[in-house]
């Protein structure tokens, strides 16, 4: 299992501050988590996070967000950001994506 990419240092001084990170959507928590671990070396007063979408059904590692929108199951989903190779990224809700337009080829 690959961890995340960090491309860029983070130059801000989070020690004794109350951080809330916030992300889209929880699938495997891989990124989440590693980003969370990297904010804690850095000694913050405090930190939560905040998912939009939890699909806890595929999670890889063990990590919880402390506040969720909503849970979602195992499907595909897409809108109000969310993407599938960069389509759908502006519906104005969230819907899931059938199984039959998932396959790239159809794009081609």
């Amino acid at each position: 299992m690959q961890k995340p990419e960090i491309i860029d240092k983070i130059r801000l001084d989070l020690k004794g501050l109350y951080l809330l990170i916030i992300d889209d959507i929880l699938d495997s928590g891989r990124t989440l988590s590693h980003v969370t671990e990297i904010f804690k070396a850095m000694q913050p007063a405090s930190l939560k996070t905040f998912v939009l979408l939890d699909k806890k059904t595929t999670r890889n590692v063990d990590f919880e967000a402390d506040f969720v929108g909503f849970r979602i199951p195992n499907e595909f989903v897409v809108g109000y950001g969310l993407d599938f190779a960069e389509r759908y990224r502006q519906l104005p809700c969230i819907g899931v994506l059938r199984p039959k337009l998932q396959n790239l080829t159809e794009w081609s």
